[in-house]
């Protein structure tokens, strides 16, 4: 609506004067707009993901961040008096002078900037279906590079769970990551859609990431774990082949272990081989510990390759009453051994069980670990000899 004329200020009646006094404003709007805007960059992904709100669903891809433009962060050039909104606190996040606020979402969008350059150079080889991971030439091993970092309370017991099935359900893997502390070990589905940016973002939440291997049941093919399962009776060229497939769907994990598998476990010789090939590319081996563990244990025995058995799956009976009986199993069990180590499925009574009983576990003298924590302290004392 047009604004009410007073009678101080006529109309304009000249249509000509009108249009130039439009060209002018509309001059001065384009000039503010060009002299405040920063110059456009190309693939600035992670500066817009900490520039802007985002939803707690949202999963943000993170691409190259490229040098910044040199017309707002030129050395000596820049006004300290002046600075376009969300552009100073932009720069000094990713230049590393300031941390963001814990839980806000340029902090989520720095923590997955940080884990999302997987593989790391010398890790990795060509694979059928990404990078394979291997040793590097200096001995770095995945293994320890994408473990999660972790400091154990000398004398005090330390238990360790692995949650897996994750990646096929959008809403359960998103609990998982969010809800479970971050030394909780979490395993994916190598089929999941979207598998690294999944990894990504447990990596980025603090948990470490393991990928499962799908092995032949007793009832296969009518159990199918999927086009790619470790058979029993294949050749082993074959299942050379599905492995290198599998572990080559994403990167950024430190270990394998297994889905299913009791008729495998049964073939000592074709595990044996699997696990070789495993170990030899740096990763850690685990198994869950359900089917047949001694038979796997046998099998990684004749590989010459370490495997973190599983002691209890904690949701074999997936009710909060047998789950919490199991969990008190794994703190027995830690009192005992000094650690101790469990496995269960991502089942919503699992997280909700898993989340009551971690909140007062130190109170109750345990320390929470990652799985790799446990594997290196077995795999010490099998090198001793204890």
């Amino acid at each position: 609506m047009p604004a009410r004329q007073t009678s101080d200020t006529p109309p304009l009646r000249n249509p000509l004067i009108a249009a130039a006094c439009l060209f002018a404003a509309a001059g001065l709007v384009f000039a503010a707009v060009v002299f405040l805007a920063p110059e456009p960059e190309t693939g600035t992904a992670a500066r817009a993901a900490l520039d802007r709100p985002a939803s707690d669903d949202e999963i943000i891809e993170v691409a190259e961040i490229p040098a910044a433009s040199p017309a707002i962060f030129a050395e000596g050039e820049e006004d300290e008096s002046f600075s376009l909104p969300g552009v100073r606190e932009t720069q000094d996040v990713l230049g590393g002078e300031v941390e963001p606020p814990p839980g806000s979402n340029a902090a989520r969008a720095l923590a997955l900037a940080r884990v999302s350059n997987v593989p790391h150079a010398g890790l990795y080889e060509d694979g059928p279906g990404g990078p394979l991971p291997i040793i590097a030439a200096d001995g770095r091993r995945p293994s320890t590079a994408y473990a999660r970092p972790f400091e154990a309370e000398p004398g005090t017991p330390v238990i360790a769970v692995i949650v897996g099935g994750l990646g096929v359900s959008e809403s359960l893997t998103q609990a998982a990551i969010d809800s479970l502390p971050p030394e909780i070990t979490l395993s994916f589905v190598p089929y999941a859609r979207d598998l690294q940016s999944w990894m990504n973002r447990a990596r980025a939440a603090g948990h470490e990431v393991m990928i499962e291997l799908p092995m032949e049941p007793f009832d296969y093919p009518n159990n199918d774990p999927g086009p790619h399962t470790l058979l029993a009776d294949a050749s082993e060229a074959e299942n050379m082949r599905r492995l290198h497939w599998l572990l080559s769907r994403a990167s950024g994990y430190f270990g394998v272990t297994n889905y299913l598998g009791a008729r495998l476990s049964g073939s000592e010789a074709a595990l044996a081989r699997i696990y070789r090939e495993a170990g030899e590319r740096g990763l850690t081996i685990f198994h869950d510990g359900a089917g047949r563990p001694g038979a796997a244990s046998a099998a990684a025995a004749r590989a010459g390759t370490p495997l973190a058995l599983a002691e209890r799956v904690i949701d074999a009976d997936p009710s909060a009453r047998a789950i919490d009986a199991r969990l008190l199993e794994l703190e027995a069990l830690a009192i005992q051994n000094g650690h101790s180590l469990g496995s269960g499925f991502a089942y919503p009574v699992t997280v909700t069980a898993l989340q009551s009983w971690a909140e007062g576990l130190e109170r109750r003298g345990y320390q929470l670990a990652p799985a790799s924590h446990v594997a290196n302290i077995r795999e010490d004392r099998a090198g001793q000899g204890t």
